[in-house]
């Protein structure tokens, strides 16, 4: 008598890559002979493609976690990896290099120089990173355009709305295809109807074909939740899930 063969066990899902990664990260400022420590050894990793939310109240150390995954500081302590990249082996001009074409940087602050157009703006980090003139105008000027600010580009920073101004931060983060985008409270300074105008570019970038990888920082429960995945600063270290958000007036 025959029997029948078992099914085949089903295979477990491959981990999704990571985009970032941390192990046991630690962080501490110097106040005189007083050592304040910020991020208490933190593991986590980020996948990558997802548009991810690390949620906090001000003073939590968010942004001091987002400069060093920014690779514009060490930790000090434990491994920090981005897009397979040990940051802490890398020397300040690796490190310098390594962000410029590898990371895009959106503020809340949009950090435009105002002696410059808003199409010469966009251009910069491209002409930083080697890029010829004609390829930056080029990158530039589509990027502007997928913004909606075709009009605007020959404009100067202080001749646009604080929303133009952060979608021109945006192209220029964007200028060099970086693998990760890292955006510090970038709806901040804007109102609710700009600040969703702004949220829903990141939730285009992240849709996108081959889908953008993004990691947010902010104080705002609503935004967050915009986010595929939420995680919550709490006293130096990273909270999942984060507490419920309160609910809209």
């Amino acid at each position: 008598m025959m029997t029948e063969s078992p099914l085949p066990a089903a295979a477990a899902a491959a981990p999704a890559e990571a985009i970032v990664e941390l192990r046991d990260v630690t962080y501490a400022y110097r106040l005189g002979k007083r050592r304040l420590e910020v991020l208490r050894g933190i593991t986590r990793s980020f996948a990558k493609g997802g548009w991810h939310c690390i949620f906090g109240a001000s003073g939590s150390g968010k942004t001091t976690l987002l400069n060093l995954i920014g690779a514009m500081e060490p930790p000090a302590s434990g491994s920090l990896r981005v897009a397979g990249v040990e940051l802490g082996s890398l020397s300040r001009r690796e490190a310098a290099r390594f962000r410029a074409r590898r990371i895009g940087l959106v503020f809340q602050a949009y950090h435009l120089l105002p002696e410059l157009s808003i199409l010469e703006n966009v251009m910069l980090p491209a002409r930083f990173a080697g890029i010829s003139a004609r390829e930056a105008r080029a990158r530039a000027a589509a990027l502007l355009e997928n913004v909606g600010l075709k009009e605007r580009m020959r404009h100067r920073p202080t001749e646009l709305s604080g929303g133009e101004e952060q979608r021109a931060a945006i192209a220029r983060a964007l200028v060099n295809d970086p693998e990760l985008l890292l955006a510090d409270e970038p709806t901040g300074n804007l109102d609710g109807r700009t600040g969703g105008e702004i949220l829903r570019i990141f939730e285009e970038l992240r849709n996108a074909p081959g889908g953008r990888s993004i990691l947010m920082i902010t104080h705002n429960r609503e935004i967050a939740a915009y986010a595929d995945s939420v995680s919550e600063l709490v006293d130096g270290v990273l909270v999942d899930p984060p507490a419920s958000p309160a609910p809209l007036a």
